[in-house]
């Protein structure tokens, strides 16, 4: 196992009801900038259970952050923090809100000429405004860690940055305001939730048994769950299952001491930067690309992947190898998302456009930095 330090200071306020004690948790005399989405939450009851909990306290909205929350949007909402003097940032909604607010927070203190080199130059984050989260979408686990991934619109890119310093002071997650979502984003939260862990998982073999236990466990939990709350969207026990696999695919514990990928993000990103696609599904479309093109360096994974999580022990390795990409892109469209870019109508000249900026980039990926644009060439026309 590699060396590793590991420290999350999240406090995790989970279950039915946990929204009321926003009150106990929400430091005193400060006014806050409650952040969300596209309104939802004004309609499924949890903005309510929010300004109930809240009452005495001096609130400014800022709504309309997008699915993949623009740079745009964000400094928007920077400007009207420096004018109305907020102490605190909420964030209430699904993990894009939550990506936007932690951006918010560096982006008030940022002391160069453009916030975005927070994310394009990987330019130090030196201070952020504290904040929390009511979180009503399991998928992106930004609840327990330092993550956040922003669009910049104007340049249709897509790009993300780390630091201890966004990761929220508490997050309150109550499986019952997901009962309200569409079935195509806790779809998307499932395969969010299943590729986050493979991130994690699927690279090379550390002697690391409790990290790789973990995982299996969580992605068998997201194989048995996801579907189960998919047919019964009224299910408290599935909801919540599937809610805290999605936190802790992605809370640094199952990443602690192992190689990481990530390769599938990176390229995913740049499907979403160009078409809008949906984080979740562009996932769905690289992870099986991802796994063909680089079969012989993850194989070993690849077989106790196939072996733990689908129980696949017949066969000669490249059949085994084959029949885990097979039940993974299975288990995705079991789900409703599809796994092909032509499900998206993404023409080939994207695949061209996504290496050029990697080229560009310079950017070599992947657990062992060895994923060269030629590589992810040959994963997007797998995926055509």
């Amino acid at each position: 196992m590699n060396n590793f330090e590991y420290k999350n200071p999240v406090k995790i306020l989970f279950g039915k009801g946990e929204i009321s004690k926003l009150k106990d948790e929400v430091p005193e005399n400060v006014k806050i900038m409650l952040t969300y989405g596209g309104g939802s939450i004004k309609k499924n009851g949890v903005y309510g259970q929010v300004m109930e909990a809240l009452a005495g306290w001096e609130i400014i909205e800022f709504g309309g952050i997008e699915p993949n929350p623009h740079y745009e949007t964000c400094m928007k909402a920077v400007e009207v923090i420096k004018h109305e003097n907020i102490g605190f940032l909420l964030s209430v909604g699904g993990g894009s809100v939550l990506d936007a607010t932690k951006f918010i927070a560096t982006a008030i203190y940022f002391e160069g000429d453009d916030p975005w080199d927070i994310l394009a130059k990987g330019a130090e984050v030196k201070k952020a405004m504290p904040l929390a989260d009511v979180i009503t979408l399991p998928a992106t686990g930004s609840e327990m860690n330092g993550n956040s991934v922003i669009t910049k619109d104007s340049t249709k890119e897509k790009m993300a940055f780390s630091s201890l310093l966004i990761m929220p002071q508490f997050s309150i997650l109550d499986p019952e305001t997901i009962f309200s979502l569409p079935e195509k984003q806790v779809a998307n939260g499932i395969v969010d939730a299943f590729v986050h862990v493979i991130e994690q998982y699927l690279t090379y073999p550390v002697n690391s048994p409790i990290q790789n236990r973990f995982a299996e466990g969580i992605l068998l939990t997201l194989i048995e769950e996801g579907p189960k709350y998919l047919k019964n969207r009224d299910d408290y026990d599935s909801a919540a299952n599937f809610m805290w696999a999605a936190t802790m695919a992605l809370n640094g514990l199952i990443g602690a001491g192992v190689p990481q990928d990530w390769a599938t993000h990176m390229i995913g990103h740049e499907l979403t930067a160009f078409h809008g696609i949906d984080h979740g599904r562009t996932l769905a479309i690289v992870l099986p690309g991802i796994m063909k093109v680089k079969s012989e360096q993850k194989k070993e994974k690849i077989l106790q992947y196939g072996e733990r999580v689908w129980n696949i022990s017949e066969g000669d390795d490249e059949a085994r190898v084959q029949k885990a990409i097979d039940k993974t892109v299975e288990f995705f469209e079991s789900v409703g998302v599809p796994t092909k870019l032509k499900d998206y109508g993404v023409p080939v000249e994207t695949t061209v456009k996504i290496v050029n900026r990697f080229v560009d980039r310079r950017f070599k990926i992947g657990e062992n930095r060895d994923i060269c644009p030629a590589e992810i060439q040959l994963v997007l026309e797998d995926r055509l």
